[in-house]
């Protein structure tokens, strides 16, 4: 029963429903335009639910074996850190995890161009192994891109653009130019939340050599940074939600821009880098709250 829990722990639940809200807004819009299939969203989830769980386990043993995670972390101990879950163990399970996001995403792909359109296939196939590789490299590997300042670039693109304009694209086989604000929107807000956790973590991984752009701005500037990109979250969705046609009740996922901006109230006054662990899960919640509310806004408005 420990172990259970300690893969549960490794797996980090409560980063799930973030990992998801690009794919909500995306297949709402394609409700919205009447093109939908639920055995498609089904897979589109559990394929993103998927990557997220692999990007977690690879997040742990690549910060565990380079000894990122430490006591002088503030977060939450990790699996490797603890001693709950052995290297070998983790690694399987990171190559369990690649294999199983594989065979979802060549399920996603074949369910949705068939053997008919094999070079939009292959592209997919492509941004699937992508996907993958994006997200054992974070933290794995001696050029991995989260500890070279790049992190925020590849959160915003992956959970943003490629989550939001990806999933459209599987339910319409086209893109539409104004997907990009709320996937710029989406993918701001979840670069929002690896910038918290790099403040929180800021001085540790100094230490570690771990480079964030946290790291590169200081204590003051990466406020800054954080207060930009929640703030231009926001106002993308928002033009968005009024320039085009939808139903009022669209928005109701405006209400979601209140705990955001809450949230931005109390990271001014924060000078203890403890306290900006539970904002974390606040911003988190609060995308796949605007994505929710966005969904069934789209639904309930039909």
């Amino acid at each position: 029963m420990a172990n259970l829990k300690a893969w549960i722990s490794a797996a980090r639940l409560r980063t799930l429903p973030l990992s998801i809200s690009g794919a909500l807004v995306g297949s709402a819009y394609a409700f919205h335009l009447g093109f939908f299939n639920t055995l498609i969203f089904s897979l589109i989830i559990l394929t993103t639910l998927s990557f997220q769980i692999l990007s977690n386990f690879a997040n742990d043993y690549g910060d565990g074996i380079k000894g990122t995670d430490n006591e002088s972390r503030i977060g939450p101990k990790r699996a490797l850190q603890s001693g709950a879950i052995s290297p070998s163990q983790m690694r399987t399970a990171v190559a369990i995890n690649a294999l199983i996001s594989a065979i979802l995403s060549i399920a996603l792909i074949l369910v949705v161009f068939g053997l008919k359109q094999l070079f939009t296939a292959a592209v997919f196939v492509c941004l699937g192994g992508l996907s993958i590789y994006a997200a054992i490299t974070y933290t794995v590997g001696k050029s991995a891109y989260g500890y070279n300042a790049l992190g925020d670039l590849m959160v915003f693109l992956f959970f943003g653009f490629l989550s939001v304009l990806g999933t459209f694209f599987l339910f319409t086989k086209h893109i539409d130019p104004w997907l990009f604000l709320p996937a710029s929107s989406i993918g701001l807000l979840s670069a929002a939340v690896l910038n918290l956790n790099n403040m929180r973590d800021l001085e540790s991984d100094r230490k570690s050599k771990k480079n964030t752009l946290a790291g590169y701005f200081g204590p003051n500037n990466s406020k800054v940074y954080h207060f930009s990109i929640v703030l231009l979250a926001i106002i993308f969705m928002l033009v968005f939600v009024l320039v085009m046609p939808f139903s009022y009740t669209v928005f109701f996922s405006c209400l979601a821009f209140i705990p955001l901006l809450l949230h931005l109230k109390s990271v001014y006054y924060i000078s203890n880098p403890k306290e900006y662990d539970p904002h974390l899960k606040t911003v988190a919640l609060s995308t796949f709250t605007l994505a929710l509310l966005f969904a069934l806004g789209i639904i309930f408005g039909q």
